[in-house]
């Protein structure tokens, strides 16, 4: 099911919006004209940028470190081609540690149809007073400010996308000032990246970046963002630690970085998490200036493991051509087909998913098919006519939600951040001879032309398994969520289990409308006790929680799924506006409740609820 599989990505980025009030002329500058600065392109071309040249421009502050800024790439060249000779367009680049060559490059990997001029020391920025990026200036023919502000409303906050966009501000007001009218919305507000500018540094403080932050992005954030992984941006550096301060501090404070959903129940592997004191210390540099403090105090640069991080594996499937992912629209998410050729039945003990192309991966589920379900889906994929207008090629096949059959089984998957683990001992994955893996991959778009060719690495079992990962499902029963309803409630206990077994493994799923969700073991003879609560849903960050000590399930056991869904004009993931009643079914625009359980048992056979019974007792 596709939104199942909407895991997150370890991106560690903060919603930053900056609102500017017409009546602060300071702010906006609207009816003034704008001092020309002048800069220079890769060629070394001088351009005068806010100068008055006949004709309307707009002026475009991106940055192409920040992701809301390169998204808009595509959207700004057809702006560009649509209004044609009419308006002079212009980007200026922010990027300080770049040089005006490789803005130029960058420039044309993102294929911008208009000058790109790099503005290092933020003179055009202050002569604007543009504090964020990406941020329109639509000058008119005399040079004079009429709009400053964002594009449209894809964005309800950094990263965050609005399910459809609904105001194309930009191209409003420019219609209006070709026409000779005023703009109706001279200013509107800004959601991307904050423009970094130097303040006063403290000379001594008593918490610096390099004897007190670096330990901690190195150890919370740097196995994200680096170069080439899939964080943003990189915070490997001074520079990239000030870049970002403000954001490190909001979204740390808040606790939404390093991403970590769960905020009740037992404790997982790998939880990502910070101590009090870690968050006091990051906004104590912050709130003190961002000072270096001695480079001497730094620790020596963290090495990460290059290549498969568990070691070689016994099989590497490898997606067979490279996929071509486009630079915008909707996420994308693609089934590969990966053949094992195996001759004999294999226990898996461990998987690895190693990303072609880490930019643009979101996750990747993968699945057993024993029945080649998949090559018929990939055959009739292939047959189908080519969609000239998209830009997304490559193999495999795509279906609207899941991987379009009912799999044998499951391997596990990977986000980003998510480090690859052992299965306890003796227990593994049944993978049949023969079978096929199917990798259903998530693609989210970064403003360019991207490819990718994802590796799954296989750790088969050396020794004799005696236990099989099996899994269970709690359902959520519902038939529909009326439209406008902020707090509808759905509350369902399962009939109680057959056997004996072991829990390691949960895994909660709701669409786009849940917001909070919660999971509660009822045993036959003692108290209830939590497993999970999610109080802020992401349908974008799900995984799997391995349990830090599995929990043994003993028969007669009953599990219960709270959970809540917000199907009201105030959700900014609703996918429909104005909201409309919203059926239990796959699709995206559906909704659905389900917790996935991973289990084992001593007892061979399948581990089942017990037959429903006419005459049962009502649960709890």
């Amino acid at each position: 099911m596709r939104s199942l599989y909407s895991l997150t990505l370890c991106l560690c980025v903060a919603t930053a919006a900056v609102e500017l009030r017409a009546g602060d002329a300071a702010a906006s500058n609207i009816g003034n004209k704008i001092t020309p600065v002048t800069l220079k392109d890769g060629a070394g071309k001088s351009l005068a940028v806010g100068e008055a040249k006949g004709k309307p421009t707009v002026v475009f502050f991106l940055s192409f470190d920040c992701p809301v800024s390169t998204s808009y790439s595509e959207p700004l060249a057809e702006l560009a081609k649509r209004y044609g000779d009419r308006v002079n367009f212009l980007a200026v680049c922010t990027n300080e540690d770049k040089t005006p060559r490789e803005i130029s490059k960058l420039a044309q990997e993102y294929q911008l149809p208009f000058p790109v001029v790099q503005d290092q020391r933020l003179a055009a920025a202050d002569a604007f007073h543009a504090a964020t990026v990406p941020e329109a200036f639509l000058l008119d023919a005399q040079g004079v400010l009429r709009y400053r502000g964002r594009i449209d409303n894809s964005y309800s906050a950094r990263l965050k996308r609005n399910a459809q966009t609904t105001k194309h501000d930009l191209r409003q007001a420019l219609d209006e000032v070709l026409a000779g009218k005023p703009v109706s919305q001279p200013v509107t507000q800004v959601v991307g990246c904050p423009i970094p500018r130097e303040s006063a540094k403290t000379a001594t403080a008593a918490v610096t970046y390099y004897h007190d932050v670096l330990p901690l992005l190195q150890e919370n954030c740097q196995q994200c963002h680096r170069a080439g992984e899939v964080g943003p941006f990189a915070l490997t550096t001074y520079r990239d630690a000030v870049n970002w301060a403000s954001d490190i501090k909001d979204y740390t404070q808040s606790r939404k970085m390093p991403p970590w959903k769960p905020n009740e129940g037992v404790k997982f592997h790998n939880e990502r998490r910070l101590s009090d004191k870690d968050l006091s210390t990051l906004a104590a540099w912050v709130d003190g200036g961002t000072p270096a403090g001695n480079p001497n105090d730094a620790p020596p640069p963290k090495q990460f493991t290059a290549g498969w991080q568990l070691g070689q594996p016994d099989l590497i499937l490898t997606v067979g051509d490279e996929m071509q992912v486009g630079p915008t629209g909707r996420d994308l998410f693609r089934c590969f087909v990966l053949p094992t050729n195996l001759t004999e039945d294999k226990f898996v003990t461990a998987v690895e998913v190693r990303p072609g192309n880490p930019r643009v991966v979101h996750h990747a589920l993968l699945f057993i098919d024993a029945t080649a379900q998949g090559r018929k889906l990939e055959a009739k994929e292939k047959a189908k006519p080519a969609d000239e207008k998209s830009l997304d090629r490559g193999p495999g096949y795509s279906v609207s939600m899941g991987v379009g059959f009912l799999p044998q089984g499951g391997l596990g998957g990977w986000a980003p951040g998510q480090i690859g683990r052992y299965l306890p001992e003796n227990t593994g994955y049944h993978l049949p001879k023969g079978a096929d893996v199917v990798a259903q991959i998530h693609y989210h778009r970064d403003g360019k032309l991207e490819k990718d060719r994802t590796q799954i690495g296989l750790y088969f079992a050396k020794t004799p398994i005696s236990k099989r990962f099996q899994g269970l499902v709690i359902p959520g029963r519902f038939l529909f969520i009326p439209s406008g309803n902020d707090h509808f409630k759905v509350d369902n206990t399962t009939p109680p289990v057959t056997q004996d077994c072991v829990l390691h493994s949960v895994m909660p799923h709701m669409h786009m409308l849940g917001r909070e969700i919660k999971v509660t073991i009822i045993p036959p003879d003692g108290p209830k006790q939590s497993l999970i609560a999610i109080n802020d849903w992401d349908y974008s960050w799900q995984e799997t929680y391995f349990l830090e000590k599995p929990i043994a399930i003993k028969a007669g056991t009953r599990f219960q799924v709270e959970a809540r869904y917000d199907n009201s004009v105030n959700n900014p993931n609703n996918p429909s506006s104005p909201p409309r009643l919203v059926k239990f079914g796959e699709q995206t625009t559906d909704e659905m409740c389900f917790v996935f359980l991973g289990l084992t048992s001593d007892k061979p056979g399948r581990i089942r609820y017990e037959a429903a019974r006419r005459d049962a007792p009502k649960p709890p």
